[in-house]
């Protein structure tokens, strides 16, 4: 695992990555639920912890298993791109995790017991990387994030108070494959991103498309 230096400008993100190192020495000898026993690579995550932006999916597929990185399959190429159009990149701007680190079998959702066992991690990542803005990934994404009464379908693209931080749910990139009508609301959910991200983070942040 390799964590960005692209934006070590003090004592106190350098702090922050040495203690997600050990988080993360942590996190890939868990064998706390059956998933452990079937996987091939626990994903804990990429990108620039220090780049303002927690992006939180469901969990690992077939090819993140393989690869041993998250968003690496049609849907996370399909995410490159929406974050391309956006300004952002892996590198600089976002950090990517999951709801939960290993692969289900056949990718099925997470199981109420696999997250609740895996959430841990989660939520101790939120606290080193302290993001400006969260993006929640689709429906299992927001019910572990937010809680059972939310739908993704009624609160994407609206802002959310989640312990104290912003989140915004929006459709998984899956959703977008399995229907590209989709596309239309989620570019404008992400454009709203990218408006905070100038107000919170970066007011000369470039996109040649918002």
């Amino acid at each position: 695992m390799k964590f960005s230096t692209a934006l070590k400008v003090n004592q106190e993100i350098d702090i922050r990555n040495s203690e997600l190192k050990s988080l993360y020495e942590e996190v890939i000898n868990c064998n706390k639920c059956a998933l452990s026993k079937m996987r091939n690579h626990v994903i804990f995550g990429e990108g620039n912890p220090a780049g303002g932006i927690l992006i939180i999916g469901e969990a690992p597929g077939r090819d993140e298993d393989i690869q041993g990185r998250p968003f690496v399959g049609k849907s996370g190429q399909l995410l490159d791109k929406i974050l391309a159009a956006c300004g952002f990149s892996r590198k600089e701007h976002v950090f990517i995790s999951n709801i939960v680190k290993c692969r289900p079998p056949d990718n099925r959702v997470p199981s109420p017991e696999e997250a609740k066992i895996c959430m841990p991690w989660l939520i101790r990542q939120i606290e080193l990387i302290d993001p400006k803005i969260m993006i929640l990934l689709g429906a299992t994404a927001l019910k572990y994030m937010a809680g059972n009464d939310y739908r993704i379908t009624r609160v994407r693209g609206k802002w959310l108070n989640i312990e104290g931080r912003l989140a915004m749910p929006v459709y998984h990139p899956a959703a977008l494959l399995r229907d590209p009508a989709l596309k239309r609301d989620t570019w404008s959910d992400f454009k709203q991103i990218v408006f905070k991200y100038r107000e919170l983070v970066n007011p000369q942040h470039y996109s040649a498309h918002v």
